[in-house]
Protein backbone atom coordinates (compact mmCIF):
# COMPACT_ATOMS: atom_id res chain seq x y z
CA UNK A 1 0.00 0.00 0.00
CA UNK A 2 1.18 3.78 -0.31
CA UNK A 3 -0.14 6.33 1.46
CA UNK A 4 -2.66 8.60 -0.51
CA UNK A 5 -1.39 8.34 -3.98
CA UNK A 6 2.23 8.66 -3.44
CA UNK A 7 3.10 5.43 -4.87
CA UNK A 8 5.75 4.77 -2.50
CA UNK A 9 4.54 1.76 -1.90
CA UNK A 10 5.66 -0.07 1.33
CA UNK A 11 5.02 -4.21 1.85
CA UNK A 12 2.45 -6.13 4.51
CA UNK A 13 1.71 -9.18 5.52
CA UNK A 14 -1.84 -10.04 5.96
CA UNK A 15 -2.80 -12.82 7.89
CA UNK A 16 -5.83 -15.40 7.24
CA UNK A 17 -7.89 -13.76 9.36
CA UNK A 18 -8.31 -10.85 7.56
CA UNK A 19 -7.76 -8.11 9.86
CA UNK A 20 -4.28 -8.78 11.35
CA UNK A 21 -1.60 -6.79 9.04
CA UNK A 22 2.23 -6.72 9.48
CA UNK A 23 4.30 -4.23 8.01
CA UNK A 24 7.13 -5.64 6.55
CA UNK A 25 9.46 -2.46 5.21
CA UNK A 26 9.21 1.05 6.72
CA UNK A 27 10.89 3.15 4.40
CA UNK A 28 8.37 5.77 3.32
CA UNK A 29 10.22 7.42 1.19
CA UNK A 30 10.91 4.78 -1.12
CA UNK A 31 8.93 2.13 -3.11
CA UNK A 32 8.87 -1.40 -3.12
CA UNK A 33 7.86 -3.93 -5.67
CA UNK A 34 7.22 -7.45 -4.67
CA UNK A 35 9.24 -10.21 -6.07
CA UNK A 36 7.16 -13.14 -4.50
CA UNK A 37 7.99 -16.02 -1.98
CA UNK A 38 10.68 -18.97 -2.12
CA UNK A 39 9.00 -22.26 -2.22
CA UNK A 40 8.48 -22.86 1.44
CA UNK A 41 7.71 -19.25 2.41
CA UNK A 42 10.65 -18.20 4.79
CA UNK A 43 11.91 -15.60 2.21
CA UNK A 44 10.25 -13.18 -0.28
CA UNK A 45 12.10 -10.85 -2.79
CA UNK A 46 11.53 -7.04 -3.31
CA UNK A 47 12.53 -4.41 -5.16
CA UNK A 48 13.33 -0.93 -3.79
CA UNK A 49 14.61 2.54 -5.09
CA UNK A 50 16.08 3.20 -1.63
CA UNK A 51 19.33 3.68 -2.53
CA UNK A 52 18.76 6.04 -5.29
CA UNK A 53 15.31 7.31 -5.97
CA UNK A 54 15.74 6.83 -9.87
CA UNK A 55 17.33 2.96 -9.84
CA UNK A 56 15.73 -0.32 -8.11
CA UNK A 57 17.72 -2.65 -6.18
CA UNK A 58 16.87 -6.25 -5.50
CA UNK A 59 16.89 -7.60 -2.19
CA UNK A 60 15.42 -10.36 -0.10
CA UNK A 61 14.05 -10.78 3.68
CA UNK A 62 12.83 -13.41 6.04
CA UNK A 63 9.60 -13.99 6.50
CA UNK A 64 9.61 -12.67 10.21
CA UNK A 65 12.75 -10.28 9.52
CA UNK A 66 13.04 -6.56 9.85
CA UNK A 67 16.46 -6.45 7.84
CA UNK A 68 16.50 -7.30 3.88
CA UNK A 69 19.74 -7.88 2.35
CA UNK A 70 20.33 -6.05 -0.95
CA UNK A 71 21.46 -8.49 -2.93
CA UNK A 72 21.92 -6.56 -6.37
CA UNK A 73 22.43 -3.31 -6.92
CA UNK A 74 20.90 -1.87 -10.27
CA UNK A 75 20.89 1.01 -12.57
CA UNK A 76 17.40 1.05 -14.49
CA UNK A 77 13.83 0.38 -13.59
CA UNK A 78 13.39 -3.18 -12.78
CA UNK A 79 11.12 -5.94 -10.65
CA UNK A 80 12.03 -9.50 -9.63
CA UNK A 81 9.67 -11.88 -11.12
CA UNK A 82 10.17 -15.02 -9.25
CA UNK A 83 12.01 -17.63 -7.36
CA UNK A 84 13.89 -20.32 -9.35
CA UNK A 85 12.39 -24.05 -8.11
CA UNK A 86 15.65 -24.48 -6.14
CA UNK A 87 15.50 -20.81 -4.79
CA UNK A 88 18.79 -20.53 -5.99
CA UNK A 89 18.48 -17.77 -9.00
CA UNK A 90 15.87 -14.44 -9.68
CA UNK A 91 13.97 -14.18 -12.48
CA UNK A 92 14.13 -10.46 -13.20
CA UNK A 93 12.83 -7.80 -15.57
CA UNK A 94 14.46 -4.50 -16.60
CA UNK A 95 12.46 -2.05 -18.60
CA UNK A 96 14.24 0.50 -21.02
CA UNK A 97 10.98 1.69 -22.51
CA UNK A 98 7.40 0.60 -22.84
CA UNK A 99 8.05 -1.68 -25.96
CA UNK A 100 11.76 -2.72 -24.60
CA UNK A 101 12.51 -4.74 -21.78
CA UNK A 102 14.30 -7.70 -21.01
CA UNK A 103 15.31 -10.77 -18.92
CA UNK A 104 18.08 -11.38 -16.20
CA UNK A 105 18.65 -14.26 -14.17
CA UNK A 106 20.36 -13.26 -10.67
CA UNK A 107 22.26 -16.13 -8.51
CA UNK A 108 20.97 -14.98 -4.63
CA UNK A 109 23.97 -16.12 -3.16
CA UNK A 110 26.67 -14.40 -5.28
CA UNK A 111 24.69 -11.60 -6.89
CA UNK A 112 25.94 -12.40 -10.12
CA UNK A 113 23.29 -11.58 -12.96
CA UNK A 114 22.99 -12.91 -16.50
CA UNK A 115 21.24 -11.00 -19.44
CA UNK A 116 19.33 -14.09 -20.98
CA UNK A 117 17.54 -12.24 -23.60
CA UNK A 118 19.78 -10.20 -25.75
CA UNK A 119 18.18 -8.93 -29.24
CA UNK A 120 18.14 -6.59 -31.37
CA UNK A 121 15.03 -3.79 -31.76
CA UNK A 122 12.84 -3.55 -29.14
CA UNK A 123 11.51 -6.69 -27.76
CA UNK A 124 9.09 -6.89 -24.80
CA UNK A 125 9.08 -10.03 -22.16
CA UNK A 126 6.92 -10.29 -19.36
CA UNK A 127 4.89 -12.84 -17.43
CA UNK A 128 8.40 -15.17 -16.32
CA UNK A 129 7.52 -18.40 -15.48
CA UNK A 130 10.12 -21.03 -14.41
CA UNK A 131 9.69 -24.20 -15.97
CA UNK A 132 9.13 -27.71 -13.72
CA UNK A 133 12.86 -28.30 -14.12
CA UNK A 134 14.70 -24.71 -13.79
CA UNK A 135 16.51 -25.24 -16.70
CA UNK A 136 14.33 -22.93 -18.61
CA UNK A 137 11.86 -19.87 -18.73
CA UNK A 138 8.48 -19.90 -20.77
CA UNK A 139 7.17 -16.25 -20.94
CA UNK A 140 5.31 -14.10 -23.32
CA UNK A 141 7.11 -11.79 -25.98
CA UNK A 142 7.10 -9.91 -29.52
CA UNK A 143 10.66 -10.73 -29.99
CA UNK A 144 11.14 -11.13 -33.72
CA UNK A 145 7.10 -10.50 -34.17
CA UNK A 146 4.20 -7.85 -34.01
CA UNK A 147 1.97 -9.40 -31.43
CA UNK A 148 3.22 -11.62 -28.47
CA UNK A 149 3.65 -14.86 -28.14
CA UNK A 150 3.85 -17.90 -25.56
CA UNK A 151 7.57 -19.12 -25.91
CA UNK A 152 10.20 -21.32 -24.09
CA UNK A 153 13.48 -20.06 -23.51
CA UNK A 154 16.60 -22.72 -22.99
CA UNK A 155 19.03 -20.84 -20.17
CA UNK A 156 21.82 -23.25 -21.45
CA UNK A 157 21.32 -22.63 -25.24
CA UNK A 158 19.23 -19.30 -25.05
CA UNK A 159 16.99 -20.71 -27.83
CA UNK A 160 13.75 -18.83 -27.79
CA UNK A 161 10.99 -21.49 -29.27
CA UNK A 162 7.03 -20.59 -30.14
CA UNK A 163 4.96 -22.85 -27.90
CA UNK A 164 1.89 -20.76 -28.80
CA UNK A 165 2.15 -18.23 -31.13
CA UNK A 166 -1.53 -16.38 -30.31
CA UNK A 167 -2.73 -16.72 -33.60
CA UNK A 168 -2.48 -13.05 -34.48
CA UNK A 169 -3.33 -11.89 -31.72
CA UNK A 170 -1.70 -10.86 -28.17
CA UNK A 171 -1.24 -13.62 -25.60
CA UNK A 172 -1.78 -11.02 -22.30
CA UNK A 173 -1.52 -13.67 -19.35
CA UNK A 174 0.21 -17.06 -18.65
CA UNK A 175 0.52 -18.62 -15.55
CA UNK A 176 2.53 -22.49 -15.46
CA UNK A 177 2.82 -24.56 -12.14
CA UNK A 178 6.28 -25.85 -11.50
CA UNK A 179 5.51 -29.12 -10.21
CA UNK A 180 2.46 -30.51 -12.95
CA UNK A 181 3.53 -28.54 -15.85
CA UNK A 182 -0.40 -26.84 -16.00
CA UNK A 183 -0.64 -24.25 -17.38
CA UNK A 184 -3.53 -21.23 -18.18
CA UNK A 185 -2.97 -18.82 -20.84
CA UNK A 186 -5.25 -15.72 -22.37
CA UNK A 187 -5.11 -13.98 -25.54
CA UNK A 188 -6.49 -10.60 -26.30
CA UNK A 189 -8.96 -11.37 -29.06
CA UNK A 190 -10.29 -7.48 -30.01
CA UNK A 191 -10.41 -6.66 -26.71
CA UNK A 192 -12.36 -10.04 -25.69
CA UNK A 193 -10.34 -12.67 -23.53
CA UNK A 194 -10.11 -16.16 -24.75
CA UNK A 195 -8.60 -18.80 -22.43
CA UNK A 196 -6.54 -21.98 -23.00
CA UNK A 197 -5.76 -24.20 -20.31
CA UNK A 198 -2.96 -27.11 -20.78
CA UNK A 199 -0.89 -29.11 -19.49
CA UNK A 200 3.11 -29.72 -21.20
CA UNK A 201 3.81 -32.76 -23.23
CA UNK A 202 6.98 -32.03 -23.90
CA UNK A 203 9.60 -28.82 -23.81
CA UNK A 204 7.24 -26.93 -26.26
CA UNK A 205 4.33 -29.43 -26.37
CA UNK A 206 0.91 -29.54 -24.55
CA UNK A 207 -2.08 -30.91 -24.48
CA UNK A 208 -5.21 -29.06 -24.08
CA UNK A 209 -8.24 -29.12 -21.55
CA UNK A 210 -11.75 -27.95 -21.45
CA UNK A 211 -11.92 -24.41 -21.72
CA UNK A 212 -13.56 -22.77 -18.90
CA UNK A 213 -17.51 -22.17 -19.37
CA UNK A 214 -16.90 -17.80 -17.91
CA UNK A 215 -18.89 -14.91 -19.29
CA UNK A 216 -17.76 -13.49 -21.89
CA UNK A 217 -15.25 -10.30 -20.97
CA UNK A 218 -12.53 -9.53 -19.56
CA UNK A 219 -10.18 -12.05 -17.59
CA UNK A 220 -7.42 -11.76 -15.15
CA UNK A 221 -4.54 -13.82 -14.62
CA UNK A 222 -5.10 -17.06 -12.85
CA UNK A 223 -3.85 -18.56 -9.91
CA UNK A 224 -3.56 -22.42 -9.58
CA UNK A 225 -4.32 -24.52 -5.85
CA UNK A 226 -1.60 -26.43 -4.52
CA UNK A 227 -2.56 -29.32 -6.67
CA UNK A 228 -3.17 -27.58 -9.72
CA UNK A 229 -6.65 -29.16 -9.85
CA UNK A 230 -7.70 -25.93 -10.09
CA UNK A 231 -7.53 -22.48 -10.65
CA UNK A 232 -8.84 -18.93 -9.57
CA UNK A 233 -9.37 -15.87 -11.61
CA UNK A 234 -11.32 -12.50 -12.31
CA UNK A 235 -13.85 -11.89 -15.17
CA UNK A 236 -15.58 -8.89 -15.59
CA UNK A 237 -17.44 -7.71 -18.39
CA UNK A 238 -19.33 -4.62 -19.46
CA UNK A 239 -22.47 -5.37 -17.33
CA UNK A 240 -21.02 -7.47 -15.11
CA UNK A 241 -18.73 -6.43 -12.09
CA UNK A 242 -15.50 -7.69 -11.58
CA UNK A 243 -15.57 -11.24 -9.38
CA UNK A 244 -14.00 -14.14 -9.04
CA UNK A 245 -14.88 -17.22 -10.51
CA UNK A 246 -12.91 -20.92 -9.77
CA UNK A 247 -12.63 -23.33 -12.58
CA UNK A 248 -11.97 -27.06 -12.39
CA UNK A 249 -9.14 -27.91 -15.46
CA UNK A 250 -10.07 -31.25 -16.29
CA UNK A 251 -13.75 -30.59 -16.96
CA UNK A 252 -13.90 -26.56 -17.28
CA UNK A 253 -16.79 -26.57 -15.28
CA UNK A 254 -16.53 -23.03 -13.52
CA UNK A 255 -17.87 -21.41 -10.28
CA UNK A 256 -18.19 -17.84 -9.32
CA UNK A 257 -17.20 -17.57 -5.95
CA UNK A 258 -18.28 -14.10 -5.38
CA UNK A 259 -21.15 -11.39 -5.77
CA UNK A 260 -19.49 -8.06 -6.38
CA UNK A 261 -22.20 -5.13 -5.02
CA UNK A 262 -23.62 -2.99 -7.92
CA UNK A 263 -24.59 -0.19 -5.88
CA UNK A 264 -28.26 -1.47 -5.87
CA UNK A 265 -28.58 -0.81 -9.36
CA UNK A 266 -30.26 -4.36 -11.71
CA UNK A 267 -28.12 -5.70 -13.88
CA UNK A 268 -30.23 -5.74 -16.75
CA UNK A 269 -29.58 -1.78 -16.56
CA UNK A 270 -26.14 -2.07 -17.76
CA UNK A 271 -25.56 -1.02 -21.52
CA UNK A 272 -23.34 -3.14 -23.55
CA UNK A 273 -21.31 -1.68 -26.15
CA UNK A 274 -20.87 -2.51 -29.95
CA UNK A 275 -17.28 -3.22 -31.02
CA UNK A 276 -16.51 -0.67 -34.21
CA UNK A 277 -14.20 0.46 -36.68
CA UNK A 278 -13.85 3.82 -38.46
CA UNK A 279 -11.84 4.98 -40.66
CA UNK A 280 -9.11 7.38 -40.23
CA UNK A 281 -7.10 10.48 -41.81
CA UNK A 282 -4.94 7.87 -43.58
CA UNK A 283 -7.20 5.15 -44.17
CA UNK A 284 -6.19 3.28 -41.05
CA UNK A 285 -8.94 1.11 -39.15
CA UNK A 286 -9.93 2.17 -36.00
CA UNK A 287 -11.26 0.09 -33.48
CA UNK A 288 -13.85 1.58 -31.10
CA UNK A 289 -16.53 0.58 -28.26
CA UNK A 290 -20.09 2.20 -28.86
CA UNK A 291 -22.79 2.62 -25.86
CA UNK A 292 -26.07 3.95 -26.59
CA UNK A 293 -28.72 4.21 -23.63
CA UNK A 294 -31.59 2.14 -24.54
CA UNK A 295 -33.72 5.16 -24.48
CA UNK A 296 -31.82 7.15 -26.87
CA UNK A 297 -33.61 9.75 -28.81
CA UNK A 298 -32.67 9.84 -32.38
CA UNK A 299 -30.38 13.29 -33.03
CA UNK A 300 -30.67 14.35 -29.45
CA UNK A 301 -27.73 11.87 -27.73
CA UNK A 302 -24.81 13.87 -26.07
CA UNK A 303 -21.66 11.54 -26.58
CA UNK A 304 -18.91 11.07 -24.25
CA UNK A 305 -15.50 10.36 -26.33
CA UNK A 306 -13.87 8.53 -23.30
CA UNK A 307 -9.79 8.17 -24.51
CA UNK A 308 -7.60 6.24 -22.58
CA UNK A 309 -4.43 6.88 -20.98
CA UNK A 310 -0.59 5.04 -21.64
CA UNK A 311 -0.86 5.40 -24.41
CA UNK A 312 0.38 1.85 -24.48
CA UNK A 313 -2.97 0.67 -22.89
CA UNK A 314 -6.22 -0.27 -24.55
CA UNK A 315 -10.26 0.36 -23.59
CA UNK A 316 -11.96 -2.84 -23.22
CA UNK A 317 -15.14 -4.60 -22.60
CA UNK A 318 -15.12 -4.60 -18.87
CA UNK A 319 -17.32 -3.56 -16.62
CA UNK A 320 -16.78 0.66 -15.73
CA UNK A 321 -19.06 2.04 -12.90
CA UNK A 322 -18.47 5.68 -14.46
CA UNK A 323 -19.49 5.03 -17.81
CA UNK A 324 -22.50 3.41 -16.64
CA UNK A 325 -23.11 6.11 -14.62
CA UNK A 326 -23.03 8.52 -17.84
CA UNK A 327 -24.88 5.81 -19.80
CA UNK A 328 -27.59 6.28 -17.12
CA UNK A 329 -28.01 10.01 -17.27
CA UNK A 330 -28.42 9.48 -21.26
CA UNK A 331 -24.84 10.11 -22.48
CA UNK A 332 -23.65 7.39 -25.02
CA UNK A 333 -20.40 6.66 -24.94
CA UNK A 334 -17.50 6.22 -27.47
CA UNK A 335 -14.15 4.53 -26.16
CA UNK A 336 -11.48 4.51 -29.73
CA UNK A 337 -8.37 2.90 -29.29
CA UNK A 338 -6.59 4.93 -31.51
CA UNK A 339 -2.87 4.33 -32.93
CA UNK A 340 -0.50 3.99 -30.53
CA UNK A 341 -3.03 1.88 -28.25
CA UNK A 342 -1.76 -1.81 -27.12
CA UNK A 343 -3.51 -5.23 -28.54
CA UNK A 344 -3.42 -4.80 -31.80
CA UNK A 345 0.31 -5.61 -32.44
CA UNK A 346 3.95 -3.55 -32.13
CA UNK A 347 3.61 -1.66 -35.19
CA UNK A 348 0.35 -0.08 -34.35
CA UNK A 349 1.54 0.63 -30.84
CA UNK A 350 4.50 2.51 -32.17
CA UNK A 351 2.56 4.62 -34.44
CA UNK A 352 2.62 7.56 -32.60
CA UNK A 353 5.87 7.32 -31.07
CA UNK A 354 7.50 11.23 -30.77
CA UNK A 355 7.26 13.17 -34.16
CA UNK A 356 3.94 11.45 -34.48
CA UNK A 357 1.90 12.00 -31.62
CA UNK A 358 -0.16 14.37 -33.17
CA UNK A 359 -1.43 11.52 -35.24
CA UNK A 360 -3.50 9.81 -32.75
CA UNK A 361 -5.36 13.01 -31.48
CA UNK A 362 -6.20 13.39 -35.38
CA UNK A 363 -7.80 9.73 -34.41
CA UNK A 364 -9.66 11.32 -32.25
CA UNK A 365 -11.26 13.85 -34.75
CA UNK A 366 -11.85 11.23 -37.24
CA UNK A 367 -13.86 9.31 -34.21
CA UNK A 368 -16.07 12.68 -33.58
CA UNK A 369 -16.54 12.71 -37.97
CA UNK A 370 -18.61 8.96 -37.67
CA UNK A 371 -19.64 9.84 -34.54
CA UNK A 372 -21.94 12.77 -36.18
CA UNK A 373 -23.32 10.10 -38.79
CA UNK A 374 -25.06 8.34 -36.11
CA UNK A 375 -28.61 8.07 -35.91
CA UNK A 376 -28.88 8.77 -31.96
CA UNK A 377 -26.00 11.29 -31.57
CA UNK A 378 -26.44 15.17 -31.15
CA UNK A 379 -23.48 16.14 -33.11
CA UNK A 380 -23.67 19.43 -31.12
CA UNK A 381 -23.08 17.48 -27.52
CA UNK A 382 -19.65 15.59 -28.06
CA UNK A 383 -17.39 16.28 -25.09
CA UNK A 384 -14.30 14.56 -24.33
CA UNK A 385 -12.99 12.94 -21.23
CA UNK A 386 -9.66 11.04 -20.31
CA UNK A 387 -7.19 10.75 -17.70
CA UNK A 388 -2.66 10.95 -17.87
CA UNK A 389 -2.08 10.65 -21.11
CA UNK A 390 -5.82 10.59 -22.00
CA UNK A 391 -5.76 13.59 -20.20
CA UNK A 392 -3.07 15.13 -23.08
CA UNK A 393 -5.08 13.58 -25.46
CA UNK A 394 -7.88 15.74 -24.48
CA UNK A 395 -6.32 18.78 -24.02
CA UNK A 396 -5.00 17.99 -27.73
CA UNK A 397 -8.10 17.81 -29.16
CA UNK A 398 -9.95 20.61 -27.66
CA UNK A 399 -6.72 22.94 -28.95
CA UNK A 400 -6.48 21.36 -32.45
CA UNK A 401 -9.78 20.76 -32.84
CA UNK A 402 -11.93 23.28 -31.16
CA UNK A 403 -15.17 23.42 -33.55
CA UNK A 404 -16.03 19.61 -32.01
CA UNK A 405 -16.14 20.07 -28.62
CA UNK A 406 -19.05 20.98 -26.38
CA UNK A 407 -17.20 20.33 -23.54
CA UNK A 408 -13.55 18.24 -22.15
CA UNK A 409 -12.70 16.64 -18.80
CA UNK A 410 -8.89 16.65 -17.82
CA UNK A 411 -8.05 13.82 -15.17
CA UNK A 412 -4.27 14.12 -13.99
CA UNK A 413 -3.52 14.55 -17.83
CA UNK A 414 -0.47 16.19 -19.11
CA UNK A 415 -0.32 19.62 -19.78
CA UNK A 416 3.31 20.79 -21.16
CA UNK A 417 5.39 17.64 -21.94
CA UNK A 418 8.15 19.83 -21.11
CA UNK A 419 7.06 20.93 -17.64
CA UNK A 420 5.96 17.01 -17.22
CA UNK A 421 9.31 15.39 -18.11
CA UNK A 422 11.19 18.15 -15.92
CA UNK A 423 8.91 17.01 -12.59
CA UNK A 424 7.82 13.45 -13.19
CA UNK A 425 9.07 11.19 -10.53
CA UNK A 426 12.89 10.23 -11.43
CA UNK A 427 12.49 6.70 -11.98
CA UNK A 428 10.02 7.24 -14.77
CA UNK A 429 11.84 10.16 -16.33
CA UNK A 430 13.97 7.99 -19.07
CA UNK A 431 11.30 5.42 -19.51
CA UNK A 432 8.65 7.81 -20.21
CA UNK A 433 11.04 10.06 -23.22
CA UNK A 434 11.36 6.66 -25.14
CA UNK A 435 8.04 7.15 -25.91
CA UNK A 436 7.28 10.71 -25.88
CA UNK A 437 10.52 12.50 -27.01
CA UNK A 438 13.56 13.70 -24.86
CA UNK A 439 14.02 17.28 -23.06
CA UNK A 440 17.61 16.78 -24.69
CA UNK A 441 16.65 16.29 -28.47
CA UNK A 442 12.76 17.02 -28.82
CA UNK A 443 12.38 20.04 -26.48
CA UNK A 444 10.90 22.13 -29.49
CA UNK A 445 8.71 19.61 -30.74
CA UNK A 446 7.26 18.82 -27.12
CA UNK A 447 6.62 22.53 -26.85
CA UNK A 448 5.18 23.09 -29.51
CA UNK A 449 2.45 20.39 -29.47
CA UNK A 450 2.20 21.11 -25.50
CA UNK A 451 -1.94 22.15 -25.10
CA UNK A 452 -0.85 25.23 -22.71
CA UNK A 453 1.31 26.66 -25.61
CA UNK A 454 -1.90 26.56 -28.15
CA UNK A 455 -4.12 27.38 -25.01
CA UNK A 456 -5.55 29.92 -26.96
CA UNK A 457 -7.35 27.95 -29.86
CA UNK A 458 -9.40 26.78 -26.94
CA UNK A 459 -13.13 27.28 -26.76
CA UNK A 460 -15.02 24.30 -24.79
CA UNK A 461 -15.62 24.85 -21.36
CA UNK A 462 -12.93 22.49 -19.06
CA UNK A 463 -13.49 20.51 -16.09
CA UNK A 464 -9.54 19.75 -14.38
CA UNK A 465 -9.46 17.03 -12.12
CA UNK A 466 -6.36 15.90 -10.07
CA UNK A 467 -4.23 14.41 -6.93
CA UNK A 468 -1.87 16.57 -4.92
CA UNK A 469 0.32 13.74 -4.37
CA UNK A 470 0.55 12.58 -8.50
CA UNK A 471 4.30 11.09 -8.63
CA UNK A 472 3.22 10.50 -12.24
CA UNK A 473 1.91 13.59 -13.92
CA UNK A 474 2.40 16.30 -11.07
CA UNK A 475 -0.65 18.93 -9.96
CA UNK A 476 1.41 21.44 -11.38
CA UNK A 477 0.15 20.41 -15.07
CA UNK A 478 -3.57 20.99 -13.27
CA UNK A 479 -2.64 24.27 -12.66
CA UNK A 480 -1.15 25.96 -15.74
CA UNK A 481 -4.04 24.32 -17.78
CA UNK A 482 -7.19 25.95 -15.24
CA UNK A 483 -5.16 29.19 -15.17
CA UNK A 484 -4.16 29.73 -18.79
CA UNK A 485 -7.73 28.34 -20.00
CA UNK A 486 -9.87 30.58 -17.70
CA UNK A 487 -7.42 33.41 -19.22
CA UNK A 488 -8.60 33.38 -22.05
CA UNK A 489 -12.02 33.65 -20.63
CA UNK A 490 -13.02 29.59 -21.01
CA UNK A 491 -15.41 28.71 -18.39
CA UNK A 492 -12.89 26.34 -15.34
CA UNK A 493 -14.09 23.97 -12.71
CA UNK A 494 -11.23 22.52 -11.17
CA UNK A 495 -11.09 20.03 -8.19
CA UNK A 496 -7.73 19.09 -6.45
CA UNK A 497 -7.82 16.25 -3.80
CA UNK A 498 -5.22 16.60 -0.87
CA UNK A 499 -5.36 12.57 -0.69
CA UNK A 500 -4.95 11.43 -3.95
CA UNK A 501 -2.62 10.87 -6.48
CA UNK A 502 -2.44 9.66 -9.87
CA UNK A 503 -6.33 9.19 -10.06
CA UNK A 504 -9.04 8.66 -7.67
CA UNK A 505 -9.22 5.24 -5.35
CA UNK A 506 -11.82 6.68 -2.66
CA UNK A 507 -14.82 6.53 -2.91
CA UNK A 508 -16.07 9.78 -1.45
CA UNK A 509 -13.73 11.62 -3.79
CA UNK A 510 -14.84 10.04 -6.71
CA UNK A 511 -18.66 10.70 -5.73
CA UNK A 512 -17.48 14.26 -5.79
CA UNK A 513 -15.57 14.30 -8.97
CA UNK A 514 -17.78 12.90 -11.24
CA UNK A 515 -20.91 14.21 -9.13
CA UNK A 516 -18.70 17.56 -10.28
CA UNK A 517 -18.01 16.35 -13.89
CA UNK A 518 -22.20 15.61 -14.34
CA UNK A 519 -23.12 19.13 -13.02
CA UNK A 520 -21.10 20.66 -15.42
CA UNK A 521 -22.58 19.14 -18.02
CA UNK A 522 -25.96 19.66 -16.63
CA UNK A 523 -24.45 22.93 -17.25
CA UNK A 524 -22.81 23.39 -20.46
CA UNK A 525 -23.82 20.60 -22.45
Amino acid sequence: MDQGGDEHTQLFRLDGDGETMTPLTDTPESIHNWGGWNSDGSQFAFTSNRRDGSVFDVYVQDRDGDEAERIYEGDGWLWAVGWSPDDTRLAMLEAHSSFDRDVYVLDVETGEREHVTPHEGDAQYANVNWGPDGEALYLRTDENADTKYLARLDLDSGDLEVVDDGGDWDVEHFTLDEDTGRFVFARNVDGYTELTVGELTGETTFREFPTPNLPRGVYGAATFDDDAERFALTVTGSDENTNVYVADVGSGAAEKWTDAATAGLPKESFVRPRLVRYESFDGREIPAFFSVPDDAEPGETPVIVSIHGGPQSQRRPSFSPVKQYFLNRGYAYFEPNVRGSSGYGKAYAALDDVENRMDSVADIEAGVRWLRDQRAVDPDRIVAMGGSYGGFMVLAALTEYPDLWAAGVDIVGIANWVTFLENTGDWRREHREAEYGSLAEDREFLESISPTNNIENIDAPLVVLHGANDPRVPVGEAEQIAETAAEQGVPVEKLIFDDEGHGFTKLENRIEAYTTVAEFFDEHV
